[in-house]
């Protein structure tokens, strides 16, 4: 088993760091006032004219900031950026390398006893290391490294037995004590990799896939959460102070800002399928920095020209863009930076070492401070933490119980005969609600083929049919309701029924559909007394019937006769097939043999 040998001290304050007594009552004093409010930085002293609750919303802000600046783009033509290909990008090749901050899923913090919950209200969950106080020491909780080594596992590192902390120096307002305790020169994963293909939103120029090397995964702890009121004023929430997070360092092997927004999009997949995190970037629980360089596409790359990165040579001088929270903000802000320096470049200028920001609907990154470098932080080892040794029993039964992954999951629901979807289906239920969604399907998929066990015709169209409903038609209400997903509004069982009675033609789709709102909006009677109590088993119509109907729909609709004759128009066929559904009585007509008709009497051959 893994062992953390560090120093230990005695719990106090519910296993919090060890204080005097003397400081400790003091301190009792003062947290009645001091752990219900949020501390105050103005012009970074600790003070404030602003009240908190006043105050609008940073992200409001930004978000109206954005929307000013799309509208002034708007309104200027010349502002407009063209969408064709840049000329420039046959002699300057993008290089990029990603750094992905992880939250993870775990109930207590990195180096102390608090709970790892900043959603409570500000400065609830804080023990007195993560605040810095004098005297207190970490003490390392070892559950954390769990959702760390399956996501270095799922990600294809190599765990290292024995891994170290560092302290890495900066003084800035959410680091309380003037440095980060992270794992700098010997992390606990190294030397990992990840593929992407082309259905993961990769460049068109990098063909089928695309394998990124990931450097190394190092556990290290967060810090304050900063809530900007401008002009001056700042506020700390110090509960996310030590929450453990992963970084994940990749390797500058990315050429394009879409396959960069796709390795973030694939690696918050990832994580999420193996309950390594709890939220991705919607939520705020995954961060990216990009570093981002140019240099001459056909240049040779000589020994010694140009700057290097563990292996990887004749980079162009680097930029580093922080805190990234989306996707689409990845890939902007690349092909923003990418051009400026593309501008410095070619007008003869030099691209400086600095660290750049971005904002929310900006066009441009801009100037932070320089870059630090390794010199700047003054990494050492921590002297109140000794190594992490992690066993090899750990790392097998993590390896063997560790789920599938989405790469797996997609080809199983894509090429497995039982289930048979389109690679968007598949993709998509393997990222909805964090795999309940998927869970929910695979149940409605194996009670529907036990059901069916003796029809193989109904066997082939169960897994396709249940994907549809699970995500169209269930999926549908939800989003029109805008509720969170639960299994429980409609059961699994509820619903294969629903779908088994239109698998055996004892309800049309139309009766079916309304079986389904029915039970979504709280109708607790089963699915066979709905049918009976509502008269709805279908009362097939005879083809004399239906050729009556259809004929009377078509002198009806000579305009819609003539685009399908005429100008082969042949998807109207479709409008028509709803109409005799809508206007023939319930439970009567089916759209399968209505389309039929409708394409023999237009003489319209059958779709294959």
């Amino acid at each position: 088993m893994f062992a953390c040998l560090s120093t230990s001290f005695p719990a106090l304050l519910s296993r919090r760091a060890f204080v005097c007594r003397t400081c400790l009552r003091h301190i009792r004093r003062q947290q009645l006032s001091a752990n219900s409010s949020i501390i105050h930085l103005q012009s970074r002293l600790l003070q404030t004219s602003t009240p908190a609750e006043d105050a609008v919303s940073f992200r409001k802000q930004l978000k109206d900031e954005a929307k000013m600046k799309r509208l002034e783009r708007g309104s200027n033509p010349s502002k407009k950026k063209s969408k064709g290909r840049d000329p420039r990008l046959e002699k300057w090749e993008l290089t990029v390398g990603i750094e992905i901050h992880a939250e993870l899923n775990t109930a207590r913090k990195l180096f102390s006893s608090a709970a790892t919950s900043s959603s409570e209200a500000p400065n609830t969950h804080v023990a007195l290391f993560d605040v810095a106080f004098p005297g207190s020491q970490p003490h390392f909780q070892r559950e954390t490294l769990i959702p760390a080594l399956r996501a270095a596992i799922a990600l294809h590192c190599e765990i290292q037995s024995r891994s170290t902390f560092d302290r890495k120096h900066y003084f800035y307002q959410d680091q309380p004590a003037g440095y980060q305790i992270t794992q700098y020169y010997e992390p606990f994963a190294k030397d990992g990799r990840i593929t992407l293909y082309d259905h993961d939103g990769i460049a068109p120029e990098d063909g089928k896939s695309i394998t990124i090397g990931i450097k190394q995964i190092q556990l290290e702890q967060d810090t304050a959460k900063t809530i900007q009121q401008p002009p001056s004023t700042h506020l700390l929430d110090f509960n996310r102070v030590s929450h453990p997070l992963i970084e994940i360092i990749t390797l500058p092997h990315i050429h394009h800002p879409s396959t960069a927004a796709a390795c973030v999009r694939k690696i918050q997949a990832i994580l999420k399928t193996v309950n390594a995190v709890t939220a991705g970037m919607e939520m705020g629980g995954l961060r990216a920095d990009v570093n981002v360089s140019v240099r001459e596409r056909y240049r040779n790359v000589e020994a010694g020209h140009g700057n290097s990165y563990y292996g990887v040579t004749g980079l162009g001088q680097r930029t580093e863009i922080k805190n990234l929270s989306s996707f689409k903000a990845v890939e902007d802000a690349i092909i923003a930076e990418r051009d400026r320096q593309i501008d410095v470049l070619e007008a003869g200028g030099v691209i400086e070492g600095e660290t750049r920001g971005w904002t929310l609907g900006s066009t441009e990154t801009k100037r932070l401070r320089g870059k630090e470098g390794e010199i700047d932080y003054r990494y050492m080892p921590d002297p109140d933490l000794g190594p992490v040794i992690i066993g090899q029993d750990v790392i097998r039964y993590l390896r063997e119980s560790l789920p599938l992954l989405p790469e797996r999951i997609e080809d199983m629901l894509v090429n497995s005969p039982e289930y048979g979807l389109t690679l968007k289906d598949s993709k998509t239920l393997a990222a909805l609600d964090d795999g309940d969604r998927l869970d929910y399907y695979l149940d409605v998929v194996r009670i529907l083929r036990k059901e069916c066990k003796d029809d193989s015709k109904s066997l082939e169209r169960v897994g396709r049919m249940a994907g549809n409903w699970v995500l169209h038609e269930l999926g549908g209400h939800f989003s029109t309701a805008e509720q969170e997903w639960s299994e429980s509004t409609v059961s699994s069982i509820q619903l294969a029924s629903i779908i088994l009675h239109l698998l055996r033609r004892q309800v049309t789709g139309r009766t079916a559909k309304i079986l389904l709102s029915t039970i979504f909006h709280g109708d607790n009677r089963s699915v066979e007394q709905i049918i009976a109590d509502e008269n709805m088993t279908l009362r097939p119509m005879s083809r004399d019937e239906y050729l009556a109907f259809a004929k009377e729909l078509l002198e009806e609709n000579p305009d819609m006769v003539n685009a399908i004759q005429q100008k082969r128009q042949h998807g109207k066929i479709m409008y028509l097939v709803g109409q005799m559904v809508r206007r023939g009585d319930e439970g009567r007509v089916e759209a399968g043999t209505a389309e039929l008709v409708l394409r023999e009497l237009l003489e319209i051959p059958s779709e294959t």
